[in-house]
């Protein structure tokens, strides 16, 4: 009888525990990540991705999140290269809302993010309207006023137009003798192409700069010559060029090749990166770029380690992937998402209005306003280029 009642009782504990093991196993909380890893850019999704896991880690090291009956879950990442390409990135999220995934983090790239966020539903909620139901939070593609294309996308990422504003006035202010502009553009990136048009040309008369003209490129060009000849020509106090790493790399020799002269150079907020630090820290420096990350705090020193961690490397987009994966913790445990494999679709609609109800979250160098548009407002800082760092040049937070 003895030996009976110890058996029952040890097979009722390897019951127990094989039941909580099911339980644990089936409570993961699927996070989908999307962006480019192939091509020019591809170090933008790399970063994601290594941000996205070092968050995911960070969150089940320290107990997962709290789901709607008090039941722990995991965080389990996926990546996908969209290899920013709108047609590639549409299948991605299409492919990736067949899954177990409640949201996404993504994409790489403006050029994707707005057809994207085009087939997804425009009103939550509208029965009439068969687009896909699905939440979106963009932690990179910048251009700006994309997420009111649809009430199921969101965005992290800075505002370009208020950041380049403040930047342009401070330069005037603290260099009364800079007079004109002469600007570069990465013309087949909606992104670059966004930003000078709309934000630093703009901005840049505003404070009272007179805009000599520009010259374009393309993201895949390699030659540069007549556009930097132009540029010289031109004999601007202030050189401000919207591209990204590869091509900022490839100009900023041509101009010291040709030996360009010039008081201040500009750039734009994607370049202020690892990349550009590596492929041209010579001719970059002092180049200034405002951005909303810097490690200047505990929780952004820890967020860049947690990205070389995982082979990759904390800016303004990445480190964005960071604080969306704890926006998103937060919304989890907050609407009581299940994450069970018969409540995907409610748990999705959970998190989108989740999202759409936020008026403020937490951020890595401050806290982050939200829109209704689904837009945040965060806070910044101008960087500029010091040999193999990007050191703080102004605090406009302080």
């Amino acid at each position: 009888m003895k030996h009976q009642i110890m058996f029952v009782a040890a097979a009722a504990l390897a019951f127990a525990g094989t039941q909580s093991a099911a339980v644990s196993a089936d409570r993961e909380v699927h996070v989908a990540g999307f962006g480019a890893k192939s091509g020019v850019v591809r170090s933008f999704g790399v970063n994601t991705e290594a941000v996205m896991r070092a968050a995911a880690e960070k969150i089940n090291n320290e107990g997962g999140i709290k789901l709607g009956d008090g039941t722990k879950g995991k965080v389990v990442v996926t990546f996908y290269d969209d290899r920013c390409k709108a047609e590639e990135g549409i299948s991605v999220v299409r492919r990736i809302a067949s899954g177990k995934a409640v949201v996404a983090i993504g994409p790489t790239c403006s050029n994707v993010a707005e057809p994207l966020f085009g087939v997804l539903q425009k009103r939550a909620g509208d029965a009439s309207d068969t687009g896909l139901q699905f939440p979106i939070f963009t932690d990179t593609a910048i251009k700006g006023g994309l997420a009111k294309i649809s009430e199921w996308a969101f965005r992290n990422v800075p505002n370009e137009s208020q950041m380049y504003q403040s930047l342009f006035k401070w330069v005037k202010k603290e260099n009364p003798g800079f007079k004109s502009v002469f600007g570069g553009v990465e013309e087949d990136f909606a992104h670059s192409r966004f930003t000078w048009y709309k934000v630093m040309e703009t901005r840049a008369q505003e404070a009272g700069f007179k805009v000599l003209g520009r010259v374009k490129w393309l993201l895949n060009d390699t030659n540069f010559t007549t556009q930097v000849r132009q540029m010289k020509k031109a004999k601007a106090d202030v050189i401000a060029i919207s591209s990204h790493p590869f091509t900022l790399c490839g100009v900023l020799k041509e101009m010291k090749r040709q030996r360009v002269k010039y008081k201040q150079l500009i750039g734009l907020t994607s370049s202020s990166s690892l990349e550009t630090l590596r492929g041209c820290s010579k001719q970059a420096k002092g180049i200034i770029i405002p951005t909303s990350f810097a490690p200047v705090t505990a929780a952004a020193k820890e967020a860049a380690a947690g990205a070389a961690k995982f082979n990759g490397s904390a800016d303004l987009h990445s480190a964005a992937a960071w604080e969306n994966m704890f926006i998103l913790k937060g919304v989890i445990e907050k609407t009581g998402v299940m994450a069970k494999g018969d409540t995907v679709q409610a748990d999705r609609r959970k998190i989108r209005d989740g999202l759409a109800a936020l008026k403020s979250t937490g951020g890595l160098i401050g806290g982050i306003q939200r829109t209704k548009e689904g837009e945040a407002v965060k806070p910044y800082v101008y960087v500029h280029a010091q040999g193999k760092e990007w050191k703080i040049l102004h605090d406009p937070r302080k």
